[in-house]
């Protein structure tokens, strides 16, 4: 009768246990992914000036910013929306910029 002697350093993957858990990490597994949550491209059919959602694209005047496609119903609001400013145009009162500012 053979002895059965524990063998150290070694670990035995029982795949058909029904209460199997895979504890060891795949070797792309052990770093971080960096762009888990990075898409390549986002893609909106939502015109942001009238804020209708644009049925069927194709064709529709639209623009890239960097990974961002941004569609729109036409090329008066593609324009409006070019012509926005950057800096919002009216002071919010609750802009927490200017809170704790003394004027003066």
């Amino acid at each position: 009768m053979q002895r059965a002697t524990p063998q150290t350093g070694h670990v035995v993957h029982r795949f058909d246990s029904l209460a199997y858990v895979g504890t060891d990490p795949l070797p792309r597994d052990q770093a971080p992914s960096h762009r888990l949550h990075e898409p390549d491209r986002m893609i909106t059919t939502i015109d942001p000036i009238t804020g209708r959602d644009i049925g069927d694209p194709e064709g529709k005047p639209f623009l890239v910013d960097g990974n961002l496609v941004i569609y729109f119903e036409s090329e008066q609001t593609r324009q409006a929306y070019i012509d926005e400013p950057v800096d919002h145009p009216v002071h919010l009162p609750d802009n927490p910029v200017d809170e704790g500012i003394d004027e003066g």
